[in-house]
Formats: C-alpha cells, sequence, structure tokens
C-alpha cells in the first residue's frame, strides 16, 4: 500500500530534512509544495528527490500567507497523485504508528483492511522550557524533551489522514484539520503527532511575528491567535507545567491544554513579572 504525505511548507528549513527522513523512515512518500521560501527549504529538500520525495512544486505568495490556496491545492493533488492514502501534514509534525512495534505506513494499512477510511491525530506538543530556551539546532528532537497534551474541542482535531476516494475530498473547510467527505468512517483510535511548534523564542519570533497573515483569512477565525500575537506574550513554560518525554509508546493524552502556552493570553499575563 503506498502512503503519500502533502506537505506546505514556507522557510521550514529547520525542520523539512527531520520530518522528510522521518516519514520516509515510517514507510511514507511525501510531496512537497513550497510556499515561495526564501531561506534553504526546496534545496534543502531536493536533495530527496527520486529517495521518498516524489515532487517539488512552486506555489506563490505574493507577499502574505494566504491558507486556504494552498488547502485548495492539496484536495486537487489528492486527485491527481496516485497512492492508497493521504496524509496533510506540516513540516514541524512528526506523526506515528499507534505501536512503536509497526511503522505508520503498516497501521494505516491496518486500518484500511479494517474498513475505515480516515485516521484522527492526537496532538502533543512539544516546546522549550525556561530551565532550556534554545534548541535550535538539527537535533531539536533529542533536546526538546517537554510536552503537553493538546485538544481544542472534543471534535476531532487532526482528522487529516485518508483513504483515497473516487470524488475530490474537502479540507480547506476545516483549515485542514479536518478531512470531509461521503462515506467517512473514522478510524476509532487516534494516532500519536509530535509537533515542534517552535524552537526558541527568537525562532517563535521568525516564525509568528515576522509573518503577515492574509486578512481575509484573519477575519474569518483563521490565524487569529498567531496574528495577536506580541513579543511580550512569549513566555516559555517551566518543566513542572509539561511531561517528560518517555517514549512514542508513553505519550500522555490526558487532561490536554484546550490552549497552546504561546497563544494563551490569559496564561501569559500571569507569567508577566
Amino acid at each position: 500500500m503506498r502512503v503519500l504525505a502533502i506537505l506546505a511548507a514556507y522557510n521550514e528549513e529547520r525542520f523539512i530534512a527531520a520530518c522528510l527522513e522521518h516519514l520516509f523512515r515510517q514507510g511514507v512518500e511525501a510531496y512537497l509544495i513550497d510556499n515561495s521560501s526564501s531561506d534553504q527549504t526546496a534545496a534543502i529538500a531536493s536533495r530527496y528527490l527520486g529517495h521518498g520525495l516524489i515532487g517539488i512544486e512552486q506555489f506563490p505568495r505574493a507577499g502574505i500567507y494566504s491558507w486556504e490556496p494552498i488547502l485548495r491545492r492539496k484536495e486537487q493533488l489528492a486527485t491527481n497523485l496516485e497512492a492508497d492514502w493521504f496524509i496533510h501534514i506540516d513540516p514541524d509534525e512528526f506523526r506515528l504508528s499507534p505501536s512503536s512495534g509497526s511503522s505508520l505506513a503498516q497501521a494505516l494499512d491496518d486500518v484500511d483492511r479494517q474498513g475505515y477510511n480516515a485516521v484522527n491525530f492526537s496532538e502533543f506538543a512539544f516546546v522549550p522550557t525556561r530551565e532550556a530556551p534554545n534548541h535550535d539546532h538539527r537535533d531539536f528532537q533529542k533536546t526538546m524533551r517537554w510536552y503537553y497534551p493538546f485538544r481544542p474541542s472534543s471534535a476531532p482535531h487532526r482528522l487529516n489522514a485518508w483513504r483515497r476516494q473516487e470524488k475530490p475530498v474537502e479540507l480547506a473547510w476545516s483549515g485542514g484539520h479536518q478531512v470531509r467527505f461521503s462515506g467517512l468512517r473514522p478510524y476509532p483510535e487516534s494516532f500519536p503527532m509530535r509537533h515542534y511548534l517552535f524552537l526558541s523564542i527568537p525562532h517563535a519570533v521568525h516564525k509568528y511575528l515576522e509573518r503577515t497573515y492574509d486578512p481575509f483569512e484573519v477575519a474569518n477565525g483563521w490565524h487569529r491567535a498567531r496574528a495577536q500575537l506580541r513579543l511580550e506574550m512569549i513566555k516559555l513554560p517551566a518543566q513542572e507545567e509539561l511531561r517528560p518525554y518517555l517514549g512514542d509508546d508513553l505519550l500522555d493524552d490526558s487532561t490536554p491544554r484546550t490552549r497552546h502556552f504561546l497563544f494563551d493570553k490569559t496564561w501569559a499575563s500571569m507569567q508577566a513579572p
């Protein structure tokens, strides 16, 4: 069975190699939409062409971050590219099998054999801490080992792996969080996902503050927390507020946060000196 991850990236040189290599170890191939990056994202990714990465395309940017057109393009690609399963994924996300004894591709094949056609992912957000604030290097997965489970509502938050459909699927309606199509039958167990939000405070500034968000999308409720983020709001949690990473099979999804630390104004104000 062929599983294909469709990535979109803008200036993700910190993550792109680690993300691609993780996917390939999980038996998953990849296709990259580069949103006119000005860093080395495309150059780094091109090293993997023919070795798990099946293609790179350039997507125009026009000076602002517009997410909906990229999601529409992903919908098209999921119709045109050859694969049995697709995953909508970002470069800072590391999707996993429910058990380290099997690859993600093997786990999706098992889901397929049971007659299900979509999978949700539980998000585990990894962030720097006050005690260890800087992980802006290639070994961030080895050093940034504190996390919290994140689930903003009772609805599936990352229902975005799906079996190929005869008709086009919908991603843009949910901002990419939930795929939609007729006959949707989600697998009852969520797979885990490690999500590395940012690697240091300077990286958070670069990733979120030095970006112009599409005003129409912000008005419609997308990117709002990111668009409202200010430097004085960026406060790192203490390790005692998080959970230590002990392994993928031991990720704890109990009592999840409904807001990310970085975008929680109430929490940030409580941390102010």
